[in-house]
């Protein structure tokens, strides 16, 4: 195939999504056709780094083979019955992620907001059952910045205009307070109808945020103090993606609830999961809560070989050492287009600091034609979490192509 051919062939896919689907989202014009590891290949067959895993979702790497392989099997053997009936996965996949995670009991879901809204309404019960809160007046905590999703239920809390403008009215009975505050925290803590903190131990979506150390436990702390659930969104953070199982993991501190999503399956299909001690599981009972897909059999295996794959392959201190490198090589270039380099683990950011309000996007299309592939976050904010099986070899490759392509914002 020519590179005219090929511009037309993928100008041709481009357009198609244009014409027929819903233009709620401005991706990078490249057309990926082939994954496999950290690396993804166009239409062309032009390989790229894939610094992005589908927002944290491929943290295993494309095509996992045993991934692959779970999948397939599966699949030609049942893969739905409706929680209308049991299966013969389904307790075998719930005895294996409880024991792996430390909880009672999961919940079993679909996509990342699903389970979001599922530790909500779980929070609730708990709140009117167990701590009884009185009917209808049972408040959940969250962040400013926060991503959760974009169901109408996880909006109703987002700070993010874009997120909200136009799609009111929105429920009612959550509190908002500064990421990394415990001071307000505390005060928030002060009314007697909190049922719940709901949190990302990193804030991906806003720009890859750690907070300072020693705020998860002081989260736990009181959350302990004012019998408030503690309820930690690792959809992103979780699965290994910051050097540990869990984001938690770095101040061994333990959720009431735990949300868990996108690389619970590997990128191979949308799997969530809510895990939580009988306390707060058991409040919920037949009728009250569902889903079609949810805990479905290819869910099940799929997931397991997702949560096998990451502990036998050592994925954790893969991300832990790597990422290290990561921020040490960008630091490195010392680049005055570079404000600021964080993240933990895998999961990373840069600031760019320049006059063009366009440059990181800028920045991201030079990347592109460099072969690495990122994507701005709130502006200035570009994002870099690759998947978590690169070698050094190809972190050295991928920040060479990082620096090779912020030549282009001098101009």
């Amino acid at each position: 195939m020519t590179q005219s051919s090929t511009a037309v062939d993928q100008q041709y896919y481009i357009q198609l999504e244009e014409k027929h689907g819903a233009h709620n989202y401005h991706p990078l014009p490249v057309v990926l056709e082939r994954g496999k590891g950290a690396q993804v290949w166009d239409t062309d067959g032009k390989p790229y780094y894939d610094f992005l895993s589908g927002y944290s979702a491929v943290n295993q790497g494309h095509c996992h083979p045993a991934l692959v392989e779970a999948m397939q099997e599966q699949a030609s053997t049942l893969t739905l019955t409706s929680r209308a009936f049991h299966s013969n996965l389904l307790g075998v996949y719930e005895a294996y992620i409880t024991k792996y995670f430390g909880f009672d009991k999961v919940l079993p879901m679909n996509t990342g907001v699903e389970a979001v809204e599922t530790a909500i309404k779980l929070a609730r019960k708990w709140a009117y059952k167990v701590k009884k809160v009185l009917p209808g007046q049972a408040r959940v905590v969250v962040c400013d910045a926060n991503f959760h999703g974009r169901t109408m239920g996880v909006i109703s809390f987002s700070t993010d205009p874009s997120a909200k403008n136009e799609f009111g009215p929105f429920l009612e009975g959550f509190d908002v307070v500064p990421y990394n505050n415990l001071p307000a925290l505390e005060k928030a803590f002060q009314s007697e109808h909190v049922a719940a903190f709901l949190f990302e131990p990193i804030q991906g979506e806003a720009g890859v945020v750690v907070p300072d150390e020693g705020y998860y436990k002081g989260i736990r702390e009181l959350c302990n103090r004012y019998n408030v659930l503690m309820v930690a969104d690792e959809i992103q953070t979780g699965l290994c993606r910051t050097g540990k199982l869990l984001a938690v993991d770095h101040e061994d501190v333990k959720p009431d609830i735990l949300i868990l999503g996108k690389a619970l399956s590997g990128g191979m299909m949308p799997v969530s999961a809510v895990l939580a001690n009988d306390e707060i599981m058991l409040t919920i009972q037949p009728g009250e809560h569902g889903s079609t897909y949810g805990g479905n059999p290819l869910a099940c295996k799929v997931a397991m070989a997702a949560l096998h794959v990451l502990e036998q392959e050592k994925m954790a201190d893969n991300a832990a050492r790597l990422g290290e490198h990561f921020r040490k090589g960008l630091n490195a270039l010392q680049s005055p287009f570079i404000e600021t380099v964080r993240g933990k683990g895998l999961l990373n950011a840069i600031v760019i600091k320049h006059s063009d309000a366009n440059a990181a996007w800028k920045l991201c299309m030079e990347m592109m034609k460099n072969g690495l592939l990122a994507k701005p976050t709130h502006g200035d904010k570009i994002r870099f979490a690759p998947p978590l099986i690169i070698n050094e070899k190809q972190m050295d490759e991928a920040i060479e192509i990082i620096n090779k392509s912020l030549q282009v914002l001098n101009n």
